[in-house]
């Protein structure tokens, strides 16, 4: 079964404290499940929307990194936090147009949408402005969806091959979101051939590109059986979110 968000607002410490242990502990039993290592498996907070106050007490909790879909609420972020918590890692996790490339090139650990040669290109000469490098996951659309962004499967050799020469970009593995149904042989289809194309690539890929960054809140436990190293997790920690108007 899907996992289900945690139902409380975690307002204290010792709630994201409960809350982070409730997810690892998920993490850890569905790897075990699929047999493989507990550990194989790497916790990606979703932060978006979360202010600062809250994102300080669960810092104090454990989280250590941020993951975010919008660049300019990435940068308050990073703004707020960079002296108080250097030890923080910043992940943009959703579609990042060219013309906001130099904001991510100055703080971004990671960037998850990675769609485009164009923009790998720019992030390229963005990054060497700033002597920095990024690690970046190619994004492709397994569910078919047009409201999904991503390339197709069979555009990731061509991207990544572009990439070979792109010192500052190091592809660490792929991404993608499941196809929005409650159908779970049709969600484990989406990562499935995420997974299978990744191995695929593998054989000519640097030995980086390993990870399969899927799965969120309500579907963790599929990507994990299906394989993810990574899983995108916001509400099972911070509970329903409040957008504003």
């Amino acid at each position: 079964m899907a996992s289900q968000p945690a139902a409380l607002h975690a307002a204290t410490i010792e709630d994201f404290t409960r809350n982070l242990a409730t997810v690892n502990q998920k993490i850890a039993a569905a790897a075990t499940a699929a047999g493989r290592d507990a550990g194989s498996v790497r916790l990606l907070p979703v932060t978006k929307t979360i202010d600062t106050d809250r994102l300080a007490l669960a810092i104090a909790a454990g989280v250590n990194t941020l993951g975010e879909n919008k660049v300019q609420e990435a940068q308050g972020k990073y703004e707020h936090f960079c002296e108080k918590f250097p030890h923080l890692r910043y992940a943009i996790i959703g579609p990042l147009q060219t013309n906001k490339a130099k904001f991510v090139a100055k703080f971004a650990d990671e960037f998850h949408a990675l769609d485009s040669l164009k923009l790998a290109e720019t992030l390229q000469r963005r990054l060497e402005l700033e002597d920095r490098t990024l690690e970046v996951f190619i994004q492709v659309n397994t569910s078919g969806e047009e409201s999904k962004s991503g390339i197709q499967a069979g555009e990731a050799a061509g991207l990544l091959a572009g990439l070979a020469s792109l010192d500052r970009l190091k592809p660490v593995g792929l991404m993608t979101m499941a196809a929005n149904t409650t159908d779970e042989a049709s969600i484990r289809g989406s990562f499935s051939l995420l997974r299978e194309t990744r191995d695929q690539l593998r054989q000519d890929a640097p030995d980086s590109f390993q990870h399969l960054s899927m799965g969120m809140s309500g579907d963790y436990e599929l990507a994990i059986a299906e394989g993810a190293t990574v899983v995108r997790v916001g509400q099972g920690i911070f509970g329903a979110r409040t957008y504003p108007a």
